[in-house]
């Protein structure tokens, strides 16, 4: 035995003395031999974000047919990003005791709310109901010193990145007011239609870790945001993009916005949704058509777009972890029973999610009606694409480049920085949670694993993720429209 143990240690140390002198010894070798990673500097972890950087540069490239045209619907609006405390403290009104209001009436509910979050730490969203109040507060809010006025809503965003092709010409059609007007990009058309007096600002007041106001004081940085957003809330610009389809004739129609009308009620929601599937089904097959999701919690809502309504309709669509995992509880697919995500999403949890949405929801059987055939899943440390068949193409690269630009624009950069990114995916991981299932590698060198289940292939790369992100609103947008931008479609037909 004691001969195994020196024998052992010996190996170690000659490695270690290797390692030393040869610092880019590939972990893969440690791991093989059974040896601790002696990779702790961060000089070495520098080096698999080096590696992973310049792969993506060698292998991202653009697909043999790309999109000429792109329609972009329908939500959009102004964002208002202030000092939450200064702001309230500006609009005369006084500390005091918390309390949450799911609808806002007046400043006194504006002021219990934000009160009732900061103490907490926590983000929430709320709908303002005074028209006149709320653009009172909105005007003092843009005028406010250290204001910052954002492009907002996903559709904006969505049209935004795409706008930053010089290639690409992108239709705009949402609720879109003279201060929207001039932030948007310059190659980006506005159907006159779709053009208002007003802005629909969202007003999303900040507070930092610390921040004492009264007797409050906030555990944790975080934004409390609220609107008076009737316009988004009910689709309104619907019908304006739809109709605007057939003179500027895309070859991709991109939709968002369906989110907002969860808090409209049943009623509204039902009948919009309704006429959102009879507005697309006069959409000719061979243009695809990606609906980006957001956050929701009405369950009833959610299977009413999966499985009654709009999900079948479209062929792509894009999704956060909380998005997948509440649409898996509210249509029971699987680990429907987690609560929620334990730090980075399980691979193979994720896996079996997107097969089940693709096999229940989308077109992996020949036989099915369903036009859905691809699903962009991304989440802080990896992205995962899912996509049916032979449907779509060049999807390592669009992986990849979606990757990217969440590793660049969390950093506010325009390309990697790897001194100031760093990698949090598993180098390790299966293709599903249950049996059977496939141990799966990450190589740096070459980061996309790809693995298939049935008629469902899969594609996962890691996002180097940003140490100090400037700003993350509408980063989801960006990979989802980066994702689309590096994608070649095939007509719909059975395979």
């Amino acid at each position: 035995m004691w001969k195994k143990a020196s024998a052992a240690v010996l190996l170690a140390l000659a490695v270690g003395l290797f390692y030393n002198s040869r610092p880019d010894l590939p972990e893969q070798i440690l791991h093989y031999i059974g040896l601790p990673d002696f990779q702790t500097s961060s000089q070495s972890q520098t080096g698999l974000e080096q590696t992973i950087c310049a792969a993506w540069e060698a292998l991202i490239t653009l697909p043999t047919r790309q999109w000429s045209r792109v329609a972009v619907g329908v939500n959009a609006c102004v964002d208002v990003v202030v000092s939450g405390v200064g702001l309230l403290q500006a609009l005369a009104v006084d500390p005091g005791a918390g309390l949450d209001h799911e609808v806002l009436r007046s400043k006194e509910d504006l002021k219990e709310a934000f009160i009732h979050f900061m103490e907490r730490g926590a983000a929430a969203e709320r709908f303002y109901s005074d028209k006149d109040g709320f653009q009172r507060i909105a005007r003092a809010a843009a005028e406010y010193p250290g204001a910052k006025l954002y492009v907002g809503g996903n559709a904006a965003l969505i049209s935004q990145k795409f706008a930053s092709y010089p290639d690409l010409m992108v239709l705009l059609c949402g609720p879109i007011g003279p201060k929207l007007h001039e932030m948007l990009d310059e190659q980006i058309v506005v159907p006159p239609e779709s053009l208002q007096e007003t802005d629909e600002f969202h007003l999303i007041l900040e507070y930092k870790a610390g921040e004492h106001w009264g007797s409050t004081r906030a555990p944790q940085a975080n934004r409390f945001i609220f609107s008076h957003d009737v316009s988004n809330g009910e689709m309104r610009s619907l019908e304006t993009f739809v109709a605007s389809l057939d003179e500027f004739q895309p070859d991709l129609v991109v939709l968002s916005g369906l989110h907002m009308m969860e808090g409209q009620g049943k009623e509204l929601w039902e009948e919009r949704l309704t006429e959102a599937v009879a507005a697309i089904a006069d959409i000719p097959r061979d243009i695809p058509i990606h609906l980006e999701l957001a956050s929701m919690t009405d369950k009833d809502y959610m299977n009413s777009i999966m499985q009654e309504q709009l999900m079948p309709t479209v062929s792509s669509i894009g999704l956060n972890e909380q998005e997948l995992l509440f649409l898996s509880q509210a249509g029971a697919g699987p680990h429907a029973a987690l609560p929620a995500w334990k730090g980075i999403p399980d691979v193979g949890r994720v896996s079996d999610i997107l097969l089940w949405i693709l096999e229940h929801h989308g077109r992996s059987d020949p036989s099915s009606e369903s036009d859905l055939t691809r699903v962009h899943f991304h989440t802080l440390a990896y992205h995962v694409l899912a996509t049916v068949g032979e449907y779509w193409g060049n999807q390592a690269a669009a992986v990849m480049a979606g990757a990217r630009v969440a590793s660049s624009q969390s950093c506010g950069l325009h390309a990697v920085d790897v001194e100031k990114v760093e990698l949090k995916a598993p180098l390790e991981f299966y293709s599903s949670h249950t049996e059977p299932r496939e141990q799966l590698n990450l190589n740096p060198a070459e980061p996309v694993t790809v693995w298939r289940r049935g008629n469902v292939t899969f594609h996962m790369t890691p996002v180097l993720v940003c140490k100090h992100p400037l700003r993350t609103v509408g980063l989801g947008d960006a990979i989802s429209a980066e994702g689309l931008v590096y994608s070649e479609f095939q007509a719909q037909q059975d395979f």
